[in-house]
């Protein structure tokens, strides 16, 4: 027996190495994996005769012998290669190890790798034989202490290693099938080496039994490792639910490869995303080398990117590096900017060459398109132009094509040259008060059934509004309208526009005054305020509307007191309310001429909840009496 220095490398190993123990076998499989790799290198440039043979990796679990087995028949190991690989990491002291290695890559080191076996092993064995003509098998045994055995034996044992582990009390579930075979799927289902565990089974005479091929749990050649132009639409979707074995069919997938500055590969998938956005998160697997190394490792893939699927393969990633370095490494970021920049050019393609899918595609994926503009305002600058925006007519959009109609009526109301004389009189004074840049006005709609009243409204008027009915909309507006001085969003109950106003100008001084203070009196509702229009709808007896910037503050605060802030009481900053009722609808005008009635309060509420109703829902007490108020009103009839 050989000793190694008392300051014992195994706690270090157990500690500094690995966070998660099951870890082990995918680095026994890539040690396995990099020596049959080496081993077709070496034959490709002549240096190995003959036939290579099976270069399968075999994993096998022997529950009652406790033990854990895996065998490759790559270069293998001589009994120097041994000392080096093996002993000489032995030998360091902690101190040493951590000073060594704390800047070395895992994956790829056999030593490191190796040793991550003691994490579940009290004993472990090496079984080895070196491809080189005339070498000896050896065998190397160790039990986690300072001590270990080495002899070389004259055992005729195949070319290539096989690692036997001794499982210690506390993992005995590494030495169950079911337990092998789902570590095997998670970290090694795509490495490019064959890895067989035990045998397809069949069903016969009432049971599962072994037959006598393989059961290769890995796909050696994944999709991201094709050329992009070899790959069909059905191919995509079926590596997809490879991946994915359980949810709905992709939208439409990324295929990423590039090769300078760093080496990357992978395929990104859009899911259906129809639910809130911040209650989303997809699944993209990194992969070293086609080795799992976890889920949606946030410092190399945007954050808003975790609502995609599929799989990102980058070679070059420092993966020995703590988590709160990659987020400083510039490197790291890079690769994320590069991803944001294909997801962006992707998305913009579409919409140039494939607008009809694009379209299709939209409700599904906004969401993730404005959260993204949130969170990275480089991919905002590219997609500014390419997000689309539904109307109250079904038809998709762009923000330039939305513009377009209000920038032609400016031009349609140029100045004659008589005002362009009136221009040119004005002071300076005033010229400089001109210069604030007037905004273009693009009214949306956030719930297509509360705001019914105001869109047949638009429609009859020729007028358009787009809808925004998802959570993120408010944030996303609000964002736009900081980015671009040209334009603003005003929901389309925000006001009453002048295009749904008759053109005669009667005065309706007296009407306002006296059904102001009627709705005021009966209402008691000193923020309301009460105007009197003629529109030219004379159906609409009433109109109820928020400025904008107080329902957004109103919503903004809403928003807080329900995550718990602070107790804040929504009602706070109650966005004050203007009620317009039609000179032109036929129930304003009795309720004006009869303001004396013993009817006329209950007429007034009647009014103010409908507009109420056409903007947003009753509270449970207004909706009691709205309904008992009804009922009133039509017993009215029977008298």
């Amino acid at each position: 027996k050989i000793g190694v220095t008392p300051e014992n490398i195994f706690p270090v190993i157990k500690k500094f190495l690995y966070s998660d123990h099951e870890i082990f076998l995918r680095e026994l499989i890539s040690n396995s994996v990099d020596a049959t790799q080496k081993l077709k290198a070496l034959a490709s440039m002549g240096d190995v005769k003959g036939d290579l043979g099976d270069l399968t990796i075999r994993v096998s679990a022997d529950k009652d012998a406790k033990t854990l087995t895996v065998t490759d028949r790559g270069i293998g190991m001589t009994a120097d290669e041994v000392e080096r690989y093996i002993n000489q990491i032995a030998f360091s002291s902690a101190e040493e190890f951590m000073e060594k290695y704390k800047n070395q890559a895992i994956i790829g080191h056999f030593g490191l790798g190796f040793y991550s076996a003691f994490m579940v092993a009290d004993k472990v064995e090496i079984f080895t034989r070196s491809y080189k003509e005339g070498a000896k098998t050896v065998h190397w045994s160790c039990e986690g202490s300072p001590e270990y055995e080495m002899e070389e034996t004259t055992e005729q044992r195949d070319r290539g290693t096989t690692i036997v582990l001794h499982l210690s009390a506390d993992t005995l579930e590494y030495g169950e099938d079911s337990k092998v075979e789902e570590l095997l799927r998670k970290y090694c289902r795509f490495l490019p080496v064959p890895i067989a565990f035990g045998k397809v089974k069949e069903w016969k005479d009432g049971k599962y039994v072994d037959t006598d091929k393989d059961n290769i749990i890995n796909n050696i050649a994944p999709l991201w490792t094709v050329k992009p132009t070899e790959i069909t639409a059905e191919q995509y979707k079926e590596f997809y639910h490879e991946l994915y074995p359980i949810g709905e069919e992709p939208l439409f997938s990324i295929h990423l490869n590039i090769d300078y500055p760093f080496h990357l590969t992978g395929i990104l998938y859009f899911p259906k995303i129809n639910t809130e956005y911040d209650s989303i998160e997809g699944t993209i697997k990194l992969y070293n080398n086609q080795v799992f190394i976890a889920d949606n490792i946030k410092e190399v893939i945007p954050e808003f990117l975790m609502l995609l699927k599929g799989v990102i393969d980058c070679p070059d990633l420092p993966l020995n590096v703590s988590r709160s370095a990659l987020q400083n490494d510039g490197f790291v970021k890079k690769i994320s900017e590069y991803i944001t920049k294909k997801v962006a050019d992707k998305l913009i393609g579409m919409c140039k060459t494939e607008k009809e899918n694009y379209e299709k595609y939209w409700d599904d994926i906004s969401p993730f398109i404005k959260y993204g503009c949130l969170k990275d305002t480089k991919f905002c600058d590219k997609m500014n132009d390419y997000i689309l925006f539904k109307d109250i007519h079904d038809k998709y959009q762009t923000l330039p094509e939305l513009l377009v109609p209000v920038e032609a009526e400016k031009k349609d109301d140029e100045k004659t040259t008589e005002d362009a004389k009136t221009e040119e009189s004005k002071s300076d004074d005033a010229k400089e008060e001109e210069k604030e840049p007037e905004r273009s006005t693009i009214y949306y709609v956030t719930d297509k059934a509360q705001q019914g009243q105001y869109i047949k409204m638009f429609k009859e008027q020729g007028m358009n509004a787009v809808i925004l009915d998802h959570n993120i909309d408010t944030s996303f507006i609000t964002q736009l309208e900081q980015r671009n001085e040209h334009y603003q969003f005003k929901r389309i109950d925000a006001d009453v526009t002048d295009a749904l106003k008759s053109d005669d100008a009667a005065d309706l001084t007296e009407e306002t005054n006296t059904l102001s203070d009627l709705f005021k009196k009966t209402l008691n509702n000193d923020k309301l305020t009460v105007k009197v229009e003629s529109l030219k709808d004379a159906d609409v007896a009433s109109i109820l509307t928020l400025s904008e910037q107080g329902r957004r503050m109103q919503d903004m605060m809403k928003m807080y007191a329900a995550g718990g802030m602070g107790g804040m009481d929504p009602n706070m900053f109650a966005a004050d309310q203007t009620l317009t009722l039609n000179a032109n609808n036929a129930l304003v005008k009795y309720l004006f001429e009869h303001k004396d009635s013993e009817h006329s309060g209950m007429f007034a509420e009647q009014l103010y909840d409908l507009a109420m109703l056409s903007n947003q829902p009753l509270s449970a007490e207004a909706m009691t009496k709205f309904v008992k108020r009804s009922n009133d009103i039509m017993l009215l009839l029977t008298k």
